[in-house]
């Protein structure tokens, strides 16, 4: 069990193995996201009893537009009927729900039910769950920078604490810890800005049998590291 006085404020979480924990069990990829779904809604859950303010979920990157047309309807079919499904128990939990990406690019219906539940959401306050969905890192600077030059901010006023309030995250804390699974070991884009000084942990487990318990697991090894934030250890002990 982690330690309660020491917990990440944010966890952000590449959700990488569906595709293979499918073919592993000769089922077709479809099984795999939605098996997914559910090892999501058990991590959000586990979040909210830990007390954890913020979590990240990789969702859909603008990459995966490369994917099959058939797959990427059914992911967006199934992240339809599950923020349906779980609309009323992120209310009840005070979940506030976000969207990290551009929601303009996305299927009509998609975007109807992610507006629904960020408005149904947005007076919530004991947790924010992010789900990035369209989302790239060298996209979301580009955007923010272009967002100051159109306000027409000289380059001798933009600073990280500026810019960072134009990013998708603004108001949130960075995560603290970042976990992928399936034993990758990169960060595909996620967060490129917000991930400076993040923790990281790269369990070997595929995202469809990921368990509150490897979570605990995640959390635990974080708490037992050291952060030095560009410090070198003399200056920690200091």
């Amino acid at each position: 069990m982690p330690d309660s006085m020491s917990l990440p404020r944010h966890v952000a979480i590449i959700m990488d193995g569906n595709g293979r924990w499918a073919t592993m069990r000769g089922l077709p990829r479809s099984e795999g996201h939605r098996a997914g779904t559910e090892a999501a809604r058990g991590i959000v859950t586990r979040c909210r009893e830990l007390g954890i303010g913020h979590l990240t979920l990789y969702t859909f990157s603008k990459e995966n537009w490369g994917r099959p047309a058939d797959e990427i309807k059914f992911l967006f079919d199934l992240l339809v009927r599950f923020l349906t499904r779980e609309l009323d128990t992120l209310v009840k939990q005070s979940i506030r729900f976000k969207v990290l990406g551009e929601m303009d690019a996305l299927p009509l219906a998609t975007r109807k039910v992610l507006g629904h539940v960020i408005a149904k959401t947005s007076r919530c306050t004991e947790m924010t769950l992010n789900l990035a969905l369209n989302y790239s890192g060298r996209d979301e600077i580009l955007r923010a920078c272009r967002s100051l030059m159109r306000q027409g901010v000289a380059p001798e006023d933009v600073t990280e604490e500026r810019l960072s309030a134009e990013l998708y995250t603004a108001g949130q804390p960075d995560p603290d810890l970042i976990i992928r699974t399936s034993g990758e070991k990169r960060l595909s884009g996620y967060l490129l800005w917000q991930s400076t000084y993040s923790e990281f942990a790269f369990p070997d487990t595929l995202w469809p049998d990921f368990t509150p318990d490897h979570l605990d697991a995640a959390i635990s090894d974080y708490q037992h590291r050291t952060r030095r934030f560009g410090l070198t250890s003399d200056q920690i002990t200091a």
